[in-house]
């Protein structure tokens, strides 16, 4: 394949993982990748594109989310579909809807994603859970980049294990409009700790096929991130969603275990 080809749009305005997103879609809507084919390794795709593979991995997650292309465990990434054109659009939401209300529906889908998870996850992407979740916790502190992909890619596992398409197809959509707080979010150690904590309890209730474990515990994950995000909008605390909004108990049964 001709340099000319891989070479990424001058649009300095834009980040270079967009950058990178936008040229992988071009290329896969050339017909140069067809459905089912693999794509170059990591190392070769990050060469031919001139880019480190930490912003080529973010794009290639931005490229999963919307159902483009998958990861295939220990055989690489492969393309899902060919049907590039308004995919990151799948769902659009009025842009009056605040982040607020997005967030409060992500927490009840990622809730009954992670509870039908614990049922009908394989072992393979029960592993595959529990590799994503301690990749995150071991993603320097400075690199937030990786620290979002990481992130997003494992609550994008538990989505998946969940076998609801309905569900994904949604998710990929919330995420997509919330992406550019939860990059801000990591500002500080204890964040990131306790981003990563979280995925670790969630990893192993669904281990367990604790379905009431695994519902309560990434529902109480997704508060923290909601109340950072009412106390940055100025959101009084009688206003907000909490778990008795989503949980039939006020203590979840995870707590007592």
């Amino acid at each position: 394949m001709d340099d000319e080809s891989w070479a990424l749009s001058p649009d300095t305005r834009k980040p270079l993982p967009e950058l990178i997103e936008e040229k992988l879609r071009s290329l896969i809507a050339s017909g140069r990748f067809k459905a089912g084919d693999r794509l170059p390794t990591e190392p070769e795709l990050a060469q031919r594109l001139a880019v480190a593979r930490s912003s080529l991995r973010t794009a290639l997650q931005r490229l999963q989310l919307q159902g483009i292309v998958e990861v295939l465990r220990g055989r690489g990434w492969y393309v899902r579909s060919t049907n590039v054109s308004g995919r990151e659009d799948a769902l659009i939401f009025d842009q009056g809807i605040s982040d607020l209300d997005l967030m409060e529906v992500r927490i009840a889908l990622e809730g009954t994603a992670a509870s039908m998870a614990a049922v009908r996850a394989t072992s393979g992407e029960l592993d595959d859970i529990a590799k994503l979740a301690k990749a995150h916790q071991h993603v320097p502190i400075d690199d937030k980049d990786e620290l979002l992909r990481s992130d997003e890619a494992f609550h994008a596992a538990v989505i998946k294990a969940s076998h609801n398409q309905l569900l994904d197809q949604l998710h990929r959509s919330l995420v997509m409009r919330l992406r550019p707080f939860r990059r801000n979010s990591y500002g500080s150690a204890e964040v990131h700790n306790r981003s990563a904590t979280e995925h670790s309890q969630v990893a192993r209730f669904l281990k367990r096929r604790d379905e009431g474990g695994a519902r309560d515990v990434m529902t109480t994950h997704l508060l923290g991130l909601y109340n950072d995000m009412a106390a940055q909008a100025g959101t009084p605390a009688e206003s907000r969603a909490d778990l008795a909004t989503y949980l039939s108990d006020l203590e979840p049964d995870w707590v007592q275990r």
